[in-house]
């Protein structure tokens, strides 16, 4: 008999193609409490997102289950501890991403900095003829700040030390392997950068790490990048900054209530706005697709984990 899991987010086609194969899926949107209540002792796995929320409440729900596999680096929104008092696996799909999503991170900046769209928006409304497009920002040389140095803050200060930029960050604690400046909290690190890409964890203890002070502290002239989580940003704090001209632009590719964003971002010329894309090449993708399955194949089939959280 197939294992019984239940799918509590929108999958790419071809992964839930392969797991309806391989096993029996149920899929959250679908069931009213009578029906999870029925299903719930043969739930054995989970397959979520990282944007999913599988929390203690749910976990305590599933009797059966003993693994949540998670397409994507990120597993803030699933209770770990929870699983872990329940003996429950938990795994995600890292290192697969951090190639793309360093590369759009040093995208977004090129892009927020020489104001890429509103340049391209000010050559599409044919203003070109009447004048010179306003002067942008230089990249190269300046100095970039890092909130989390794990994988793909490491990967982003290797493309930023390729544009001579001078590189510094801020993290639980001072790394030895690196001769970056570290800076003991983001404010502190903002306030000595020029540019700052945030590329923390999400959940409860970075909740608002970027807040009007660090926003105040960045100044009128300084951009933030944002390829973490939206949560890791006072989102209202922010868009007071850009309306305000706090800071001088920022590039977003997450957002708080995603697929929801702020309506007051969208006249903002200093500002850049991608739809959680940072991971969206096709290679990438189906790579994250690959190791979602191999975690839950391997588990299966009494192998050892690909990828469980640390």
């Amino acid at each position: 008999m197939k294992p019984s899991l239940l799918v509590v987010a929108r999958l790419p086609d071809a992964l839930q193609h392969q797991l309806n194969t391989h096993f029996d899926c149920h899929h959250a949107t679908q069931l009213d409490e009578a029906s999870l209540a029925a299903l719930a002792p043969r739930l054995r796995g989970i397959a979520a997102n990282g944007e999913s929320s599988v929390t203690r409440a749910l976990i305590a729900r599933l009797p059966a289950l003993e693994i949540i596999a998670v397409f994507g680096v990120g597993y803030d929104g699933i209770d770990v501890e929870a699983a872990r008092e329940h003996a429950v696996h938990v795994t995600h799909t890292p290192d697969v991403l951090t190639d793309d999503v360093a590369d759009f991170a040093i995208a977004l900046l090129l892009a927020t900095a020489r104001r890429v769209v509103s340049a391209d928006r000010f050559v599409r409304r044919g203003q070109w003829p009447a004048g010179q497009y306003p002067l942008s920002t230089r990249v190269s040389g300046k100095r970039l700040g890092i909130v989390g140095l794990g994988r793909i803050g490491q990967a982003i200060a290797q493309r930023a030390a390729a544009f001579g930029m001078h590189l510094a960050y801020t993290g639980r604690s001072r790394k030895t392997d690196v001769s970056y400046a570290w800076f003991p909290d983001p404010q502190t690190l903002a306030a000595n950068v020029d540019f700052l890409v945030v590329c923390a964890y999400g959940g409860p203890t970075t909740r608002a790490l970027i807040d009007a002070r660090v926003l105040q502290a960045l100044g009128p002239n300084g951009l933030l990048i944002n390829v973490a989580r939206g949560s890791v940003i006072d989102e209202t704090a922010l868009v007071n900054a850009l309306r305000e001209n706090t800071i001088g632009g920022a590039g977003l590719d997450v957002f708080c209530h995603e697929p929801q964003v702020p309506a007051a971002l969208f006249d903002l010329d200093n500002v850049v706005l991608t739809p959680h894309m940072a991971s969206g090449t096709a290679s990438t993708r189906q790579a994250m697709a690959d190791l979602t399955f191999d975690n839950l194949d391997a588990h299966f089939s009494g192998r050892p984990l690909p990828t469980p959280v640390p």
